[in-house]
């Protein structure tokens, strides 16, 4: 990409996509049961909030604050761990969101949803929702659980530079590490697989 413009895509288009794509979940059974936590994997959802600001599609990131004991300082989506009392995971992500930035579900126009991913650090398996959320909005971050809001245009993520990969190793087997560099803060891990997902979209437009 080097006209800053991201390729024209509009909400519905985002909708059709998901509906029509190839669902390509991480390979859980290929996973060493000896490196996994007791009990196994725990299972998490997020929000993929988008936004419309300057007549651009935008992507809402919150991030953690440094003295959070699991993910600490990083930036991520709107989410965590899916509770006994949540109807299914899209209501856990949708009742994470309005916890941690006071954006109620019925704000959310659900779009689809991207395949579910490994969180390396945590052992989670992820499950993100891609909804579009209301711009301008008062969204008011949890204290305890958010530290600040980002929102970033699909451009800036497609610009030339803000994305690398690295290799690591982790449950015995190889991992392709994503990272995102934009405002001055690094997205990586589960968030950073999620994104690429997402920019697919985008992509093969």
């Amino acid at each position: 990409m080097t006209s800053g413009k991201s390729p024209s895509l509009t909400f519905d288009d985002v909708r059709a996509a998901l509906a029509g794509r190839a669902r390509r979940d991480y390979p859980f059974d290929e996973l060493e049961t000896a490196h996994l936590p007791e009990g196994g994997l725990r299972h998490a959802a997020v929000l993929v909030p988008l936004l419309e600001r300057g007549g651009e599609i935008c992507v809402l990131l919150t991030k953690r604050p440094l003295e959070l004991r699991r993910h600490a300082g990083q930036v991520c989506f709107p989410g965590g761990r899916i509770d006994a009392t949540d109807a299914d995971d899209l209501a856990a992500a949708l009742r994470e969101t309005e916890e941690e930035i006071g954006l109620p579900p019925a704000e959310v126009e659900v779009l689809g949803r991207l395949d579910d991913t490994l969180v390396l650090v945590s052992a989670f398996r992820l499950t993100p929702w891609v909804g579009r959320v209301p711009y301008p909005f008062p969204y008011a971050p949890h204290a305890q659980e958010v530290d600040g809001i980002i929102v970033a245009s699909i451009a800036e993520l497609l610009a030339p530079g803000v994305h690398r990969t690295e290799e690591l190793v982790a449950y015995g087997i190889p991992h392709e590490v994503h990272f995102y560099t934009v405002q001055g803060e690094v997205i990586w891990g589960a968030t950073a697989r999620v994104l690429t997902q997402l920019l697919e979209l985008w992509k093969e437009r």
